[in-house]
């Protein structure tokens, strides 16, 4: 399919072919009819895009801390990666868009219907795209009397709807709007039919006279003599009830001015982005209250409701998003006595395929313009995608890769293609723009959508599986099941269950599977390891990681697809302690301390190994993540070893320290890619054994099950 994507580094826009997206449970696949070009929002983002480094560093002073951060912890050459491979990512533009659904997702059976046509929203989601998935929450049905560009309003319509509902106007209200662009003229129709007086104010002639013919009862040229002396004569005095602030600009005069207009204890709402100083005491003498819209209402950038489907009580969040999408594209509806008329708001039209032409008129600066819609014609039924059979070379590693989120791009792959026996085969991706993207990156010969053009490659004879945990157990038991060998990054699995489901894969399949427990690879858990084997008895380790705070809405403390940071990233820790320790793990209790954010992020683990080895693991969100993040130290035997955040390397023994430096941080991937792949090429065994990584995925598990039934849990029950 066709989509218009934007470079993050460059900021060059342009219209790309890239992999048919796929439908998924809770979504629906819609195809495009039309999109609206948001000249507002979409020309920020694009501006952004287009800043230099210093410049996009400039405007974001608090992601610069964060790298700077980054650079202290864990070095220059790492955080350099990890900067340069996200500003590599694609950006898809586009959030407001209407189209016919293609295909349902499991669980929307009856809810959704193929051939239905709905209005779709979301950054990321509702894109400039011929095929969108979008989850339930952001779709919703059009009336047969409504076309297919009108309702490509309904998410701009949602965040003038959101912002109007913010303000509590009533009938007979005096509401102002200050600022009729594309979100000011909607919100000035929204309050006009719901018995608002408006007043709209701006600089341009034309969109006053639209926003008249709309429904404003009062227009006024910004800059002009007079205003205050009008709103009171409108007013009897008194002054509007409330404003929204729909501009965009980087000054404060908005704030100012409607601080000058409001009546006492008025509410002033900022829809737009503008400056933010205000006279506090122009605020405080007449007691305003002063708001912010949250987009396009409750449930805005909730991955719950938006992307999980969850529902808010009806009885306490009766206008979510969702509603007001619904509600926008009904009152677009010509069966009204009055309605939305959004057809007045279209300055231009084009077609898809010259996407780029619209793109330079809304960022040209030059011709006026206003809504800006792009029409898709009939596309022609999608041809299955078929990849030549053949046969992976002998000495070969023939890699299939399922995923490509932030860490595949900046660590896995950057690595893997350094790799002189890999042959980049096919990557898989959810979405089509980044596997278009990752392809042209690294080199994949294919890029796809479908798993399936994976696992049923017989070119293919090793896949890494780089996708959210949740489907790591199930992705890596199909991989085995095909007979191929598998590199699944942490965690192998969430619950016993899926481990059980990896075990019964390998048991009937010729390929091995190797977990991303990278630190066991490192140059310096391997000299660590070796010192620590020459000295015969138990071992006490202690292994502190100063994890950093996680945002409680990430995907990762969601049950289903992350599992949690225990799950997610301890594992890491609990394969290291087995391998420093040399011997399997007999019992496994764990303590925490109480929930402050998000999931269960703050706890001390405690191991006994069967030779009578002790490790503690003591893992926490709660401190500077300017701090060193792990350090490991291990006593046996009169020595003892310290790992400092896999920087350097000391060494007591006999009364005197020796120090090792690296280069540069070192965690191990590269050697963990280049054993994998070599094993694979020259026909196994594992590079790492695979009871020992069901072992500490099992323990991993454990940990969990201590938090809950308080208690010592022995592997061996």
């Amino acid at each position: 399919m066709k989509q218009v994507i934007q470079s993050t580094r460059s900021g060059k826009l342009s219209l790309k072919q890239v992999p048919d997206p796929r439908v998924r449970a809770g979504h629906v696949l819609v195809a495009t009819r039309a999109s609206l070009i948001s000249a507002g929002t979409e020309r920020m983002v694009i501006d952004f895009a287009r800043k230099s480094l210093a410049a996009k560093a400039s405007a974001r002073p608090d992601l610069v801390r964060k790298v700077l951060d980054k650079a202290r912890r864990d070095g220059l050459i790492s955080t350099f990666k990890a900067v340069m491979a996200r500003l590599d990512e694609p950006l898809p533009l586009g959030y407001s868009a209407a189209g016919t659904i293609s295909a349902v997702g499991a669980g929307l059976e009856g809810a959704f219907a193929t051939g239905q046509r709905v209005a779709m929203a979301g950054a990321g989601l509702a894109n400039h795209a011929e095929l969108n998935v979008v989850p339930r929450n952001l779709v919703a049905a059009i009336p047969d009397d409504v076309t297919d560009e009108e309702a490509a309003f309904g998410t701009v319509g949602s965040i003038a709807m959101a912002g109007m509902r913010s303000l509590g106007a009533q009938l007979g209200d005096v509401v102002a709007v200050l600022g009729v662009g594309l979100v000011g003229q909607l919100a000035v129709q929204l309050l006009a039919l719901q018995g608002a007086r408006v007043i709209a104010l701006d600089v341009n002639p034309q969109r006053l006279a639209l926003a008249k013919a709309m429904g404003a009862e009062l227009t006024w040229m910004l800059g002009e003599h007079g205003l205050t002396e009008a709103v009171a004569a409108l007013t009897g005095g008194i002054g509007c009830d409330s404003v929204l602030i729909a501009a965009a600009t980087d000054s404060s005069e908005p704030l100012a001015l409607a601080a000058e207009l409001a009546r006492d204890r008025a509410h002033v709402v900022l829809v737009g982005k503008t400056g933010t100083e205000f006279d506090y005491a122009a605020y405080m003498k007449k007691e305003l209250t002063l708001g912010v819209s949250r987009s396009y209402g409750p449930g805005r950038y909730d991955e719950d409701f938006e992307s999980r489907g969850v529902k808010y009580p009806v009885g306490w969040v009766r206008w979510t998003e969702a509603e007001n999408l619904r509600e926008c594209v009904r009152l677009m509806s010509r069966s009204l006595f009055r309605r939305l008329d959004v057809g007045a708001l279209i300055t231009h039209r084009f077609a898809f395929d010259d996407a780029e032409s619209a793109y330079r008129l809304v960022t040209g600066g030059g011709e006026p313009h206003l809504g800006v819609v792009l029409g898709y014609g009939d596309r022609p039924p999608a041809e299955a995608k078929i990849f030549p059979a053949t046969k992976a070379p002998a000495g070969r590693c023939v890699m299939g890769v399922i995923g490509a989120g932030n860490f595949a791009r900046t660590v896995l792959l950057p690595e893997l293609v350094r790799l002189p026996n890999v042959e980049f085969r096919t990557l898989c991706t959810q979405r089509g723009q980044t596997a278009e993207h990752g392809q042209q990156t690294f080199g994949f010969a294919n890029a796809t959508t479908d798993v399936d053009l994976v696992l049923n490659d017989p070119a293919i004879n090793a896949v890494l599986v780089a996708t959210r945990h949740g489907n790591h157990a199930e992705m890596t038991a199909r991989v085995l099941e095909a007979g191929k060998s598998v590199l699944v990054e942490k965690p192998l699995a969430l619950d016993r269950e899926q481990l059980n489901r990896v075990i019964t894969a390998r048991q009937g399949s010729p390929g091995f599977f190797t977990v991303g427990f990278n630190r066991r690879f490192a140059p310096l858990t391997l000299k660590a390891r070796a010192h620590l084997a020459r000295h015969p008895g138990p071992k006490v380790l202690m292994l502190r990681v100063n994890a950093g705070a996680l945002p409680a809405e990430s995907w990762v403390n969601a049950a289903e697809e992350g599992g949690g940071r225990i799950l997610g990233e301890l594992c890491h820790f609990m394969d290291l302690a087995r391998t420093l320790a040399g011997s399997p793990i007999a019992t496994v209790q764990a303590e925490s301390a109480a929930v402050t954010h998000g999931g269960c992020d703050d706890l001390s683990v405690t191991l006994t190994f069967k030779d009578g080895s002790l490790a503690t693991i003591v893992y926490t969100a709660q401190g500077d993540t300017a701090h060193s993040k792990e350090r490991f130290e291990c006593f046996a035997g009169g020595t003892v070893v310290v790992i400092d955040n896999f920087l350097t390397l000391s060494i007591t023994q006999g009364g005197r320290t020796r120090t090792e430096k690296s280069m540069g941080q070192d965690k191990g991937h590269r050697a963990e890619l280049d054993t994998f792949t070599h094993a694979v090429a020259t026909g196994g065994p594992a590079p790492a054994d695979e009871a020992e990584l069901i072992e500490t995925s099992l323990a991993t598990i454990a940990v969990l099950e201590s938090l809950r039934d308080g208690r010592r849990i022995s592997l061996e029950d």
